[in-house]
C-alpha cells in the first residue's frame, strides 16, 4: 500500500485560489463595452443587408413597399394638419372654421394611423419571417406553432401584450421626461433602446424565446442595443408625437430586416473574452446586466393582474411571483389555455361534495 504525502501549504493556496473568479479589469471593461456599442452602431447602419434582401425576395419587397406606401401617406397626413389646416383655423371665429381639425382628426387621421398600425404589424410579421427563413432555413418556432391551438392562443396573447408593452413603456417615458435637468437625455436613452428591442423582438420570437428571455438578453447587451437603436431614436425627435410615431412605423421594416442580419455581442456576457481555458467576468464596477425595463415589466405585471380572469388570486399570491411571470404568463398564451380548459371541466363534469372537501383541505 503506497503512501501519498500530503500537499504543502503552497499547493493548497494554489489549489483554493483557482477555484475564485477571474475578473477583468475596469479599463478593459470599458473598452469592451465601447467596442460592443460601436458594433452596434455600426450594424444599424448595414443598409446593404437591406437593399439586398429587399432586392432578392419579391414577398419581403412587396410587403415593403405597402408599408413604405402606407406609413407615407400616414405621414402626409400629419404634416398637412400640422403644417396647413391648423395654422389656417387658429383664428378663426366661426364654429365650424375653429373645429375642422377636429373632424379631420376624426374622420381621416385617427383612422388612418390606426389601420397603419394594424397592417404595418401584419407586413412586419411576414417580412420577419421570411427574412428569418431566407437566412436561417425552415420555418421560424412561432409560425410551427400557430398552427395549432396553443400556438393561436400565444399569437393572440402576444399580440394583446405588446399592445400593453407599448402604452407602458411610453408612460415610462413621459416619467424620465420630466427628471429635473437629465430627463431628455434619459428618456432619448430609453427610446434608443425600446426601439432596438422592438426591432429584435421578430427575431427572439422567431427563435422561440420567451418574454423574460427577451428582456435579459437586451439588458445583458445594453452597450450594443443601445447604440443600435439610436439612429431610429434620432429620427423620431424630428417632428411631433403623432408624426414621430409615423417616422418610425416607416423605418421600422428596415431596421428589422437589419435586426435579423444583426450579431449582438457579446455572445457571452459572463465570459466576454470567449477564453475556452480561464473564465473571466467584467470587472465588478461595470455591469453586465442592466435593469432597464424593469419599471416596464413591473406596470406590466399589474396591469395583467388586474385585467387577467381571476385576477384577485393573482394580486393575492403576488409577493410569490418573479419579476414578469405574470406578465410572461399572458403574453404567451398561458394562463388563457388554462382559463379555457378550467371552463371545459367545469361544464363537462361537476365534482362530488368529498372532492370539494378535499380539495378545500389542500388549498388551506
Amino acid at each position: 500500500m503506497s503512501y501519498s504525502p500530503p500537499p504543502s501549504s503552497s499547493q493548497a493556496h494554489t489549489s483554493a485560489r483557482s477555484l475564485y473568479p477571474s475578473f477583468l479589469s475596469v479599463q478593459q471593461s470599458l473598452l469592451l463595452q465601447l467596442n460592443w456599442a460601436w458594433l452596434g452602431l455600426v450594424h444599424a447602419f448595414r443598409w446593404d443587408h437591406v437593399i439586398s434582401t429587399i432586392a432578392g425576395d419579391s414577398e419581403i419587397r412587396a410587403n415593403v413597399y405597402k408599408s413604405l406606401l402606407l406609413n407615407s401617406l400616414s405621414l402626409t397626413s400629419i404634416y398637412t394638419f400640422d403644417l396647413l389646416l391648423q395654422p389656417l383655423v387658429q383664428d378663426q371665429q366661426k364654429w365650424l372654421h375653429r373645429n375642422v381639425g377636429w373632424f379631420y382628426q376624426i374622420l381621416w387621421l385617427f383612422p388612418v394611423i390606426g389601420l397603419s398600425f394594424y397592417l404595418n404589424t401584419t407586413w412586419c410579421n411576414i417580412i420577419a419571417e421570411r427574412t428569418f427563413s431566407l437566412k436561417h432555413g425552415g420555418r421560424p418556432a412561432s409560425r410551427q406553432q400557430a398552427a395549432t391551438y396553443t400556438g393561436m392562443l400565444k399569437s393572440i396573447a402576444t399580440s394583446a401584450y405588446r399592445v400593453v408593452m407599448v402604452f407602458t413603456s411610453l408612460l415610462v417615458s413621459v416619467c424620465l421626461g420630466t427628471v429635473p435637468y437629465a430627463g431628455p437625455v434619459l428618456r432619448f436613452l430609453f427610446f434608443g433602446w425600446l426601439d432596438s428591442y422592438y426591432m429584435f423582438e421578430f427575431v427572439w420570437i422567431a427563435r422561440g424565446m420567451s418574454l423574460s428571455r427577451r428582456v435579459r438578453y437586451l439588458e445583458e447587451r445594453w452597450a450594443y442595443h443601445l447604440t443600435f437603436g439610436l439612429p431610429s431614436a434620432a429620427l423620431c425627435t424630428l417632428g411631433s408625437g403623432l408624426a414621430n410615431a409615423a417616422i418610425f412605423a416607416l423605418v421600422f421594416p428596415l431596421y428589422v430586416v437589419m435586426a435579423m442580419h444583426a450579431r449582438p455581442v457579446p455572445v457571452d456576457p459572463y465570459n466576454p473574452t470567449s477564453d475556452a481555458d480561464v473564465l473571466r467576468h467584467p470587472s465588478p464596477f461595470i455591469p453586465i446586466r442592466l435593469p432597464i425595463f424593469a419599471p416596464v415589466m413591473f406596470l406590466n405585471d399589474w396591469i395583467v393582474r388586474i385585467v387577467s380572469v381571476g385576477g384577485g388570486s393573482g394580486i393575492r399570491n403576488a409577493h410569490r411571483r418573479g419579476l414578469s411571470e405574470d406578465a410572461e404568463t399572458v403574453e404567451q398564451g398561458e394562463r388563457i389555455e388554462m382559463q379555457s380548459r378550467r371552463d371545459t371541466t367545469s361544464l363537462s363534469s361537476r365534482p362530488s361534495g368529498s372532492r370539494i372537501h378535499i380539495g378545500r383541505r389542500k388549498m388551506d
